[in-house]
């Protein structure tokens, strides 16, 4: 049964177009999600679905009967309302009768009413819905009801907001970025919530296990096309890299027989019969095919990041409170060379006030937190940037200088940069405030990287970001030498990237996890072996091991074997830098010696780590 049809729609703001006569169903219980670069107009076409906004041309036809809701990312709620008030605002008649029920609750002394609204709520059948709708409200963490909207935060509005849409059960639900400010326990609850229920859900989001594990069809706008994959992400993936793979065939072909028609029409300077007419016709077909590129334009990453000496950052037995909740309590550790650490936990159990104790933006009440002299910090915060008025994109980079220093002695431009960062020349000299969030993101992340850190801290990265710039982003990440800290929700993101975890678990108690994320939710929801072998920060702890691991690796060669590809990315990287010294003529002859000795300790451990990796190879193909 067609629920909502899109046909022909197009939309444009002055000379530039979003999108052209684009056209989809949205199908019973299908599971939609919607995948777009930021800025070709994922937002818009949510909103002209639901009426907020409309098409230039073409039109939505929706199924008269279809109850349906919309989440964006801004929910649109009464600031003097209770949260209790929002929810029951609904036309939902079954909670009507609840609340007339929950009233006569707070009211024992009238016992007709108590009566009369028992009595609703066996006719609706409404315990049932109650009961779930309660539910919903716990696992959203929406515990007091008598909160006005007004004072509430973003995040928490959000959770509002989708609680009244769950709650209301509409027929087809449109989703703008759903899991933004939601926890991780929150998230996998709704994405398990999604995946049972007989809900048909169109949605745009950037988080890749929602897309994986909730989703049954994939479509995605690419240079002003739709194309539709009847899969979840992992599939999507595979047959988008066949579809590109079979695009650049097609015009490699068109390529060949282009030659061989324009040498034909070198010698047909008139179309003398009906068959050269027609042959001619196809000729400028060829041309253009052959001549038809992909736009595969992606962010460029680069850094001129300055080596590290050998401190780091230390933490020393620092501890933190705020009134009587206990953020940290002597903890104490230190950083090393290439540490990638990912920072879990739930809202409120202080993990940005850990990140603004590092960056010493905030000061313990005891302990010290000691930097080393060639520490330069990096810090992508979740206030991201703070215009001017009327300041223009190019503006915001300027202040970092007009030529920007890259590796190995080479500058930018300002304006080179910013193309980089998919920035064009038009674009650039946009003012900040009119950027959608995702193009407000990149700029932001720009302006971190021109500083050339070489201790990073990443605070919830991924929010607003398109798939492909995270995919971009993760494999900077994966190539960074220096010191890394990344707090995210995103659950893909934080597998790729991270070796160990700080948990953070409330009350001060943050625990140290040999593993990413994945290995974390298999530990957590595993009866063996048991959490005593996990310790918190800075005790002695047994790592966790997992014997009945894939690919005949235990979870510590695992580990190992992730790791081990960067080791020698790095030797290598080592290697090649001073036998150019050498071959540039740069060691000062006193050096020479230290230079060759340095050298020979380099290529040892490259031959030792390359050994170690073909072992390790073998056995996961036992």
């Amino acid at each position: 049964m067609n629920y909502l049809s899109v046909e022909n729609i197009s939309k444009s703001f002055g000379e530039r177009t979003l999108f052209e006569n684009i056209s989809f169903g949205i199908n019973k219980d299908q599971k939609i999600a919607f995948v777009a670069k930021n800025g070709t107009g994922k937002t818009s076409i949510l909103k002209i679905i639901n009426g907020e906004d409309m098409p230039d041309t073409g039109q939505i036809v929706i199924r008269k009967e279809i109850k349906m809701a919309f989440l964006s990312q801004e929910p649109n709620l009464d600031p003097e309302l209770t949260i209790e008030e929002s929810i029951f605002a609904s036309d939902n008649e079954i909670l009507k009768v609840i609340e007339q029920y929950e009233k006569a609750l707070e009211n024992p002394d009238d016992e007709e009413a108590y009566q009369k609204a028992f009595e609703r709520m066996d006719m609706h059948n409404a315990w049932d819905f109650e009961t779930q709708y309660k539910q919903i409200l716990f696992k959203l963490k929406l515990e007091d009801m008598k909160l006005k909207i007004k004072n509430l935060s973003g995040g928490q509005k959000k959770r509002v907001a989708l609680a009244i849409i769950l709650i209301s059960k509409p027929d087809l639900l449109i989703l703008d970025e759903p899991t933004n400010h939601l926890d991780l326990e929150m998230i996998e609850w709704l994405e398990n919530y999604f995946a049972k229920e007989n809900m048909t859900l169109f949605m745009v989001t950037h988080d890749r296990f929602f897309l994986e594990r909730v989703c049954n069809e994939i479509i995605e706008l690419e240079n002003g096309k739709l194309y539709q994959y009847k899969g979840n992400y992992s599939y999507y993936l595979q047959k988008k890299e066949e579809r590109i793979a079979a695009e650049n065939a097609s015009i490699d072909k068109a390529k060949n027989l282009y030659v061989k028609e324009l040498d034909w029409m070198r010698r047909q300077p008139k179309a003398r019969t009906t068959k050269s007419k027609s042959r001619q016709d196809d000729f400028y077909v060829i041309q253009e095919k052959a001549h038809s590129r992909r736009k595969d334009h992606q962010v460029e990453l680069e850094i001129n990041m300055e080596r590290m000496g050998s401190k780091i950052v230390e933490l020393h037995n620092i501890s933190k409170k705020f009134a009587d909740k206990t953020i940290l309590e002597n903890f104490s550790f230190n950083f090393k060379k290439g540490e990638r650490i990912g920072i879990i936990g739930k809202n409120g159990t202080g993990k940005s006030t850990f990140l603004n104790l590092i960056t010493q933006t905030l000061q313990p009440d005891s302990g010290k937190v000691v930097t080393g002299e060639t520490i330069k910090i990096g810090y992508y915060t979740q206030s991201g940037i703070n215009p001017k008025p009327e300041q223009k994109v190019i503006d915001i980079i300027k202040e970092f200088g007009e030529y920007i220093p890259l590796a190995k002695g080479r500058t930018i431009s300002a304006s080179q940069l910013l193309e980089k960062f998919l920035f064009d020349r038009k674009k650039q000299y946009d003012f900040v405030e009119k950027l959608s969030g995702g193009e407000l993101k990149r700029l932001y992340l720009c302006t971190v990287l021109i500083q050339n850190p070489n201790f990073l801290i990443l605070d919830e990265p991924t929010n607003d970001l398109d798939i492909v710039t995270l995919n971009v982003l993760e494999s900077f990440l994966l190539d960074y030498p220096g010191c890394l800290i990344v707090v995210s929700h995103d659950r893909y993101f934080m597998d790729k990237i991270v070796d160990h975890l700080f948990v953070f678990r409330g009350d001060g108690v943050i625990e140290d996890f040999p593993g990413n994320y994945s290995d974390f939710r298999a530990y957590e929801d595993s009866a063996e072996p048991a959490k005593e072998d996990l310790k918190p920060v800075g005790d002695n702890k047994k790592a966790w091991k997992q014997n009945n691991v894939k690919a005949g690796l235990t979870f510590n060669e695992q580990k190992e074997f992730q790791k081990i590809e960067k080791e020698i990315k790095d030797l290598e990287r080592d290697k090649e830098d001073i036998e150019k010294q050498f071959s540039d003529g740069n060691v000062a002859d006193g050096d020479i010696a230290k230079k060759a000795a340095d050298l020979e300790i380099i290529l040892k451990k490259l031959d030792e780590k390359t050994e170690r990796w073909f072992e390790l190879s073998a056995k996961m193909e036992e």
